[in-house]
């Protein structure tokens, strides 16, 4: 019963939609209304305000950071299952928050900050990590799109877990994570393909 209830609670906490809170709080606009309609950091940069879209995404980091600090602390002698159940939970949540009839962001940050926080439970993550966000940084300023930074790095990520971790769990997670990635950015994708998507 702990399992199942920690496991709504990471659920949960990845739902709360920072992105359209701060718009609603800060401008009284409903997030989706405008620019790509996505909830997220970037569209919340764009469209309420530079400060707010790195406060949007500093939130979404936490809130994926948080829940395996969490875990860590309380469980420490929890399986790596448990952890990477709770991560998926919590981008889950993101993706496809509860509170607004299950559409959500692009998952990105959460993804970041639950890996961040697994880094500190599965050796070698922390080291893979970092490669992949040199790569991000790296595509995000030759090209200028967010989109392909992050469906370029997440797809990395996975392909560096195959070769440089020992963990099963975490080349499941890094899958998932890559197909996540990859589903919420389809209309990125299309928009990528056709010339169309807005540089940063």
């Amino acid at each position: 019963m702990l399992k199942i209830f920690l496991f709504s609670i990471s659920y949960i906490i990845g739902s709360i939609p920072f992105g359209f809170i701060i718009s609603r709080l800060v401008k009284n606009i409903d997030i989706r209304d405008f620019g790509s309609g996505n909830i997220g950091a970037t569209n919340v940069f764009r469209s309420v305000g530079k400060g707010w879209g790195v406060l949007v995404f500093i939130l979404d980091l936490l809130k994926g950071f948080i829940p395996i600090i969490f875990l860590k602390a309380y469980l420490p002698g929890a399986s790596g299952y448990f952890f990477v159940l709770s991560a998926i939970l919590v981008v889950c949540g993101h993706n496809w928050t509860i509170f607004m009839r299950f559409k959500g962001g692009k998952g990105v940050a959460a993804s970041l900050g639950v890996l961040i926080g697994l880094s500190f439970v599965f050796q070698n993550l922390g080291f893979i990590l970092i490669l992949s966000i040199i790569f991000w940084i790296s595509v995000f300023l030759t090209f200028r799109y967010v989109s392909l930074a992050s469906i370029l790095a997440g797809s990395l990520f996975f392909i560096l877990t195959l070769f440089l971790s020992r963990d099963v769990e975490i080349q499941i997670l890094s899958f998932s994570f890559a197909v996540f990635i990859w589903i919420r950015h389809k209309k990125n994708i299309k928009r990528l393909l056709k010339k169309k998507e807005n540089r940063f």
